[in-house]
């Protein structure tokens, strides 16, 4: 776990849809940007209050950023930027106050499709050594509706039981998006928009907090990256704009990064490798990254970011849409394909097999 040079090629045998492109996992400085690209903002209130005219012209326009780029920016979404502030300080206080014993109580293993729990810096990943602390949570994690074979105790997922009552107010919040965001996509892809719907309903998520601890002159030196480039396994991710910039989209036409700087409250949508296989690649899986923010703030201050993954549960089966022409993927089990995409982080042995 110590290749700050590896290559997105060398994995390939991992992927589940198609990435052709080749890139390096980590920041580099022979990397080239593209400064004049902007990834689409829209309004999407439209689509959550308007007309049938409202949610077709928002329909389309979140469609073409997605195809274009596989990222948008929304805003006009309904979540108080309040309650992201209040998130990025409790994100904080769980990763500073928590001591790493305590934190390695929950260590992460997988559960269903998805490793869930604590990730230590350098361990997001066993092929690169990134510099971040990471916290995955799914929808067992939370107090809320849901099959459960035994009562919900808190202290079960959480350091603190206090916490998960202020993560849960975030995914409530988020949760309700879900099927509008696939509704839109799926219109604007020219499917019937509630093709998801059911699948939608009471489906797992994954809360990822990430920690950027300041870093040092040596870890700066070693070529490591804060996150390093990867494509989401998911429908899509609903990220808040975080306070401190570093997000890097790779451009796949223009061959080039791009530095997002979003608005204050927004939230940054892209679609993942689920939605790449059912949308026929309508929808791409865009390669992301962390780097080091533009205005050197890396070597001061932390960064904190929460994404909300949408998942499906394990046994849906991934299957493309009909109407979006002639299925280039066959159709397969929801935690075959994730297991066998996200085994390139976790090792072959990740992976789960199924008829």
């Amino acid at each position: 776990m110590t290749d700050t040079n590896a290559l997105s090629a060398d994995f390939r045998k991992y992927d589940q849809v198609e990435k052709a492109h080749t890139y390096r996992l980590a920041e580099h400085e022979s990397d080239e940007f593209d400064q004049h690209y902007e990834i689409a903002t829209l309004d999407i209130g439209p689509f959550l209050h308007g007309e049938a005219e409202d949610k077709a012209r928002f329909a389309n326009a979140f469609a073409s950023a997605l195809e274009e780029i596989g990222f948008a920016v929304l805003v006009g979404h309904g979540v108080d930027p309040a309650l992201y502030d209040e998130v990025d300080e409790q994100v904080l206080e769980l990763f500073e106050t928590t001591s790493l014993q305590d934190k390695m109580r929950f260590a992460a293993e997988r559960h269903g499709s998805v490793a869930q729990g604590y990730f230590p810096m350098e361990h997001t990943s066993e092929i690169h050594p990134d510099l971040v602390e990471g916290w995955v949570w799914c929808r067992r994690a939370f107090d809320v509706p849901q099959q459960r074979e035994v009562p919900f105790r808190a202290e079960d997922y959480w350091p603190r039981a206090e916490f998960e009552g202020g993560f849960r107010r975030l995914v409530l919040a988020h949760e309700q998006l879900f099927k509008p965001i696939a509704q839109a996509m799926l219109q604007g892809l020219g499917c019937d928009p509630h093709l998801l719907d059911a699948k939608l309903t009471g489906t797992n998520f994954g809360l990822r907090l990430n920690y950027y601890p300041p870093m040092s002159e040596e870890q700066e030196r070693s070529g490591a990256g804060r996150l390093l480039g990867h494509e989401d396994v998911d429908l899509f991710t609903l990220l808040p704009a975080a306070r401190v910039d570093g997000l890097q989209v790779w451009n796949h036409r223009s061959g080039k990064w791009v530095r997002l700087s979003p608005p204050r409250g927004s939230l940054i949508i892209n679609t993942g490798d689920y939605m790449q296989r059912i949308s026929n690649d309508r929808l791409p899986s865009t390669t992301h990254r962390v780097g080091k923010p533009s205005d050197a703030s890396h070597r001061e201050r932390p960064r904190v970011s929460f994404a909300t993954n949408v998942y499906l549960w394990e046994d849906e089966v991934l299957e493309v849409l009909p109407g979006l022409g002639e299925p280039k993927y066959p159709p397969i089990k929801a935690i075959t394909f994730h297991t066998r995409s996200t085994a390139k982080f976790y090792g072959d042995d990740y992976a789960v097999e199924t008829a």
